[in-house]
């Protein structure tokens, strides 16, 4: 068995290599003990050779979970070969990773990617040339186009078979000359491997390098002398001195081996952003575009396309076959109604979505894979730090439109503890995969497919953390500065159709395999308990234990819109799954109802929900607590019970608050009259607008006579 690891920079194009050289044979985790996604497949024609995708990076330096798993990846586990995925347009700052991957004494290839990107921009790059000056094989590739990938992995893989090194790069001579010293003194902790990259990581004061040798007291003391005697002679700190001697390596690469257009005009895709980006016309765009995705996952292709399952599939073809099988093989009535009233109601009403949430998932990779989605993240940026907020955490709000569960792990990558407390408790406001269906449900329910229901959704949640930030910000517990934000803009290219349908399908299989799993045993439940009453006798479904609990909770829905006892139940069940709500809805509303009404499941919940009241249920849902895994990643980043229940809390209050104003006040407008409701509605309101005006929480620092100084609230 081979083990080849995939590095690279973020957006470097390293992903769609790895989708390109392994096709489907891929398993996706965490890396054990770390929220860090872990890619690992099998190369496509050959099962032995085990590909590693390795998180993107822009060093080994362990600043971050992302580096920290890759720089213990490469010395720990030691794969057999890297192949270093280099993006031939932004080459200087890529080859930065390099050099510090050539000291990893380890068989290195470098895929020399979007090299067609290059060309376009005129940007020669001799790659023969650089391979003699890095010592390992440089081959041009495109992993959009599959052009050079197999080739890349053919030629990493002789090398592995012939057991030479790449050239780690050479500093200058004073340097040089410390490492060498160092090299000598940590020699018998280290061995023979990886002698120069510790003797680096020693010089740079590495706390993860000093654990792991575990240097006696003396030696520490006679390395540390060293050190500071060279930092006096540079005039500098160790770090900064490896950083600038690895750029200058870098800088000598590229003057020898690259050659610039010095007439370089304006690049399509910097053409695109003075548009895109624009501080006018950005935010205007970004809203267009989010209502085109909505509208074509929710009122035109993703609609007729989930009619058809919803009506004829799950309405007619599968309850029909079902039911004549078990007719026909003389099943109980109640494991019967079990499977047809449970199991296929429940379970149908969600998969019945999966149409439109296939569309959602299509559009959304497209904007991932055109480079668009890093863009918003740029816009974001500029409205969030009007608030107080980065636009750091508007990247987990981007993954969480799939699932929150990442979306709330992608949140590690925030350096302020108060910014990243902020992102986990906010990123669930935005509609996820999960609540896809019941924004579909309401939408074509009581609207009649509209495309503004699910756009409106969209809004409200980036408005619910824009809220959310204000007036977090303004308190003890989350004053401070913004997180600073860098990230570089991918250049515009045209998605592969591979490429995009591998990212739709791996989020809808997630979402199908969820309905097959944990929505599956909440339907059993649900119909349990909706069948059955106190004394476990199987009775009618307003009789049963559910329809207990729901009336016992329902009077607090009641200023919502929805003090029915189904509704209720249903905002309940959806802290299992958010699924659960739509799954919840199919049995009690369903198949039984159908059969003995003859009306269809969409004219139960018209009769039973008006448009405002199903608006609010749609928003409290959208806004409230998320669901039992959700909370469980929230519980692991938090690492503090105190702020898991915090974030519940306020997640819940802020669904409650927006849901009953919106009912209260558009009750109001609608002639429904000055009601209690109306009067808490307005005080929510007020408390909200002095909320978001008040004065911020502000420190000052004051000296006081024969006391240190300490910072005082004002």
């Amino acid at each position: 068995m081979t083990t080849i690891a995939l590095a690279g920079n973020p957006n470097s194009g390293k992903t769609t290599m790895f989708n390109d050289i392994t096709g489907s044979s891929q398993y996706v985790g965490n890396w054990p003990g770390v929220t860090v996604e872990k890619k690992e497949g099998r190369l496509k024609g050959n099962k032995d050779i085990v590909i590693q995708d390795l998180p993107g990076i822009y060093s080994l330096s362990p600043y971050s979970p992302e580096e920290a798993v890759a720089r213990n990846y490469l010395f720990n586990e030691r794969p057999d070969l890297v192949i270093d995925i280099v993006d031939a347009s932004n080459i200087e700052r890529n080859l930065y990773l390099t050099s510090q991957l050539l000291e990893a004494d380890l068989p290195m290839a470098v895929a020399l990617n979007m090299i067609d990107a290059a060309k376009k921009r005129n940007i020669k790059i001799d790659a023969n040339r650089l391979g003699e000056l890095l010592g390992c094989p440089v081959i041009e590739t495109s992993a959009i186009k599959s052009q050079g990938t197999r080739e890349a992995v053919a030629r990493a893989i002789e090398l592995a078979s012939s057991g030479d090194r790449a050239k780690p790069p050479v500093f200058s001579d004073g340097l040089e000359r410390v490492l060498r010293e160092i090299s000598d003194l940590i020699r018998d902790a280290v061995g023979d491997g990886n002698l120069r990259w510790y003797a680096i990581q020693v010089f740079e004061r590495d706390a993860e390098a000093a654990k792991t040798l575990k240097l006696s007291a003396d030696i520490a003391g006679e390395i540390e002398k060293r050190i500071a005697a060279f930092e006096a002679e540079a005039d500098d700190d160790s770090e900064s001195i490896v950083t600038n001697e690895r750029y200058l390596f870098v800088e000598k690469l590229v003057s020898e081996t690259v050659v610039f257009d010095t007439n370089e005009k304006l690049t399509p895709s910097d053409k695109i952003d003075r548009i895109v980006t624009n501080r006018i016309l950005a935010l205007p765009i970004f809203l267009a575009v989010m209502f085109l995705v909505y509208f074509l996952s929710i009122s035109t292709v993703g609609t007729l396309l989930t009619d058809w399952v919803n009506d004829v599939l799950f309405g007619e073809w599968v309850p029909g076959v079902v039911k004549s099988a078990l007719v026909a093989i003389g099943c109980a009535d109640w494991l019967q109604r079990l499977i047809l009233d449970g199991i296929v109601a429940g379970v149908g009403a969600v998969l019945g979505f999966v149409p439109q949430m296939m569309v959602l998932f299509l559009c959304l990779a497209f904007l991932e894979d055109c480079g668009y989605m890093a863009r918003i993240a740029f816009i974001m940026d500029r409205i969030f730090r009007r608030f107080g907020l980065s636009g750091k955490s508007f990247i987990p709000i981007l993954i969480g439109t799939g699932c929150g569960v990442p979306g709330i792990m992608a949140s590690r990558t925030i350096e302020s503890d108060a910014d990243r407390r902020m992102t986990v408790i906010t990123t669930t406001f935005i509609p996820c995969g999960a609540k896809l269906p019941i924004i579909a449900l309401i939408s074509g329910a009581l609207f009649s497919n509209s495309a503004l229901i699910g756009y409106s959704a969209y809004v409200a949640g980036i408005a619910a953390i824009i809220v959310s930030g204000i007036v977090l910000k303004k308190t003890k517990l989350f004053a401070g500065e913004a997180s600073p934000f860098v990230m570089e803009l991918p250049a515009y290219h045209l998605p592969t159709v591979k490429g995009v349908l591998v990212h739709m399908w791996d989020r809808a299989k997630a979402f199908i395999k969820k309905a097959g799993t944990i929505i599956l045993l909440a339907t059993i439940g649900v119909w349990f308990l909706s069948s059955f009453d106190w004394h476990l006798r199987m009775t009618a479904t307003e009789d049963s234990i559910l329809a207990d609990i729901g009336r016992a909770i329902a009077p607090v829905f009641s200023p919502l819109g929805w003090g029915e006892w189904k509704a209720a139940v249903a905002a309940i069940t959806g802290l299992i799954a958010k699924e659960n709500v739509v799954g919840t809805f199919g049995i009690l509303y369903g198949y039984e109802e159908v059969a003995e009404t003859g009306v269809e499941y969409w004219g139960q919940l018209q009769a039973a929900f008006t448009k405002l009241a199903g608006y609010s249920l749609l928003i409290f849902n959208l806004l409230c607590a998320p669901c039992f895994a959700a909370i469980g990643a929230v519980r692991r980043e938090m690492m503090s019970a105190k702020w898991t229940w915090f974030a519940i809390g306020y997640q819940t209050a802020l669904a409650y608050a927006a849901s009953l104003m919106i009912y209260q006040f558009g009750s109001l407008f609608s002639g429904g009259g000055f009601t209690a409701g109306t009067a808490v509605a307005c005080v929510l309101l007020a408390l909200l607008l002095f909320l978001l005006f008040k004065r911020p929480y502000r420190a000052k620092i004051e000296a006081r006579a024969g006391d240190p100084r300490r910072i005082d609230a004002v």
